[in-house]
């Protein structure tokens, strides 16, 4: 261990390295080779995902075929410390103790098992300090590339940590547990606070697509004693606007060709967009209608990424899934494609366009829509992203609105395809997607309401979310004290942590406990959710 890894530690306290109080060792490797040897059992096993940095996730434990040699030698005990070799930068190092969750249970090769040496060690005090402190140390040591880290067995076997007397050990975990157990009850206060604004949001963004959230114009019609355009109307409007736009397209093209029509046959060409199918489809407000997405939009792919795309002359901003969230865009890695001949003029993304995540792992995700705010100029989109262009004057953010409701997704969730785990749209799928279209000045009504609502759902979700970062701040205080000896009273009484290391290194036993004056015996451990260890 060297100075830097060694600091000024309090009275009593001793530094060591993890393999002078702990058995270090790697686990089983997952291989095609291992189906063809024999004596093979099915048993569970630890992978990476399983250790978090505190905590265990055992929601999902997969199984592996091992010998019973590799069982015996790998099996975890109660009061195992587990270290994860690596991955993202943030797997560095991170665990937790095992408990004994799961009967013969073995961990794999990216997971570094810790086993003391003597049960007058906490294994939660060795845990705690590699999460919090002891991440410098892995930082320095592991190897560094670009997006990931990892660390090996010999470095892991050197990570310095700090012991103090055992006595004060138990006092410093029985008063960390004390002080996590307030933090999590009041985590779970802001957790179940945020998923009621969750589903305060959902509910509000489904009134608003079924007609409930503000007067439809037909009851205000009937209420003030005037007429109003029904959304049927409007729709014949916005058809009668796409065709228009297509001709005046087309009649440039001819002319630039030097091909002027002599008659308005050419006009038959023009291709009219499918109505949605509304047999399935409930019953909507009074004035409102039914709209296919190609009856309202022009809807088109995007550029797919190849080497010959790579940014060089020509290049320009180009959006992918990981830029497009639901109703909010993440702009602060932007990618650049190289762009050929008029591909930006044909391209560009304009201020309103909507944003449709083609493909995405959770079906959940899958369709996800964002309004392009024109925040980046020239901009450009890959191919899993659809843009939808609205035709005439519908208002994005009603179209966004219906899209990401409740509603909404549950119609992209249907018609999106999954092909080994992969749920996917495509252009003709959102051309026919339905969207339920409401009388134009009420759209505008919806939208105002949803978003009054909407900015203060966000602003209680900031304050709730600044407060489980304030909860966290406060759980690293806590560590932070605990390490340098000011969490709990030191007692000049206790027999210092250098006599522990030396019957560790001579193979001895702890001492009989002796109970103070006065005082009856305590239980060495006396954690409030204490599991029993292999030294018990």
């Amino acid at each position: 261990m060297t100075d830097e890894d060694q600091q000024p530690l309090p009275r009593g306290w001793e530094w060591a390295s993890l393999t002078q109080i702990a058995e270090v060792k790697g686990g089983i490797t997952k291989g095609q080779k291992r189906k063809t040897r024999d004596g093979l059992r099915e048993v569970p096993y630890l992978r990476v995902a399983n250790v978090q940095r505190g905590f265990l996730d055992l929601d999902e434990v997969k199984t592996i075929e091992a010998t019973e040699d590799e069982v015996r030698g790998l099996i975890l005990l109660p009061g195992d410390i587990l270290f994860t070799e690596g991955g993202d930068r943030d797997k560095l190092g991170r665990g937790w103790v095992w408990r004994g969750e799961i009967a013969e249970c073995i961990h794999q090769n990216h997971i570094f098992r810790a086993r003391l040496r003597s049960p007058e060690i906490e294994p939660k005090i060795i845990s705690w300090y590699g999460n919090t402190a002891g991440q410098d140390y892995f930082t320095r040591q592991g190897k560094q590339t670009t997006n990931l880290a990892s660390i090996n067995l010999t470095k892991l076997s050197a990570f310095p940590v700090p012991i103090p007397p055992s006595a004060e050990q138990r006092r410093i975990v029985a008063a960390i547990e004390e002080h996590f157990s307030r933090l999590d009850e009041g985590i779970a206060a802001l957790e179940s606070a945020r998923a009621r604004l969750r589903r305060y949001r959902a509910s509000v963004l489904k009134a608003a697509c079924e007609g409930r959230l503000v007067p439809t114009e037909a009851e205000l019609a009937r209420a003030e004693g005037h007429d109003y355009e029904p959304a049927d109307r409007l729709l014949s409007r916005i058809l009668q606007h796409r065709r228009s736009r297509w001709e005046a397209d087309q009649l440039a093209k001819l002319h630039a060709q030097g091909k002027p029509p002599k008659d308005d046959r050419w006009k038959a060409k023009y291709a009219e967009p499918n109505p949605p199918d509304t047999s399935s489809l409930p019953e909507l407000p009074e004035g409102w209608t039914w709209a296919a997405a190609a009856q309202i939009a022009e809807i088109q792919g995007g550029i797919q990424k190849q080497p010959k795309r790579t940014p060089k002359e020509n290049a320009y901003p180009f959006l992918r899934v990981a830029n497009v969230y639901r109703n909010r865009l993440e702009l602060d890695d932007v990618h650049r494609i190289e762009l050929f001949g008029d591909e930006l003029d044909k391209l560009r993304l304009q201020p309103g366009d909507l944003l449709i995540v083609e493909g995405n792992g959770s079906p959940t995700e899958i369709g996800r829509m964002a309004i392009w705010n024109g925040a980046i100029s020239d901009c450009v989109h890959q191919n899993h992203i659809i843009r939808a262009r609205l035709v005439g004057d519908l208002p994005p953010s009603y179209v966004g609105c219906y899209w990401n409701s409740p509603d909404g997704s549950s119609r992209v969730m249907q018609v999106s395809s999954s092909t080994s785990g992969l749920h996917t749209l495509s252009v003709t799928k959102v051309n026919a997607l339905p969207v339920a279209l409401p009388p134009l000045a009420e759209q505008h009504r919806i939208v105002a309401e949803v978003e009054r609502r909407l900015s203060l759902i966000n602003a209680l979700d900031a304050a709730l979310a600044a407060g489980l970062k304030r909860v966290e701040r406060l759980r690293q205080a806590i560590l932070k004290r605990a390490f340098s000896g000011r969490l709990v009273p030191q007692d000049p009484a206790d027999e210092p942590a250098s006599a522990l290391l030396e019957r560790i290194r001579a193979g001895g036993s702890p001492p009989a406990p002796k109970p103070r004056a006065g005082q009856g015996a305590r239980s060495r451990r006396s954690g409030p959710d204490h599991q029993p260890s292999l030294f018990d």
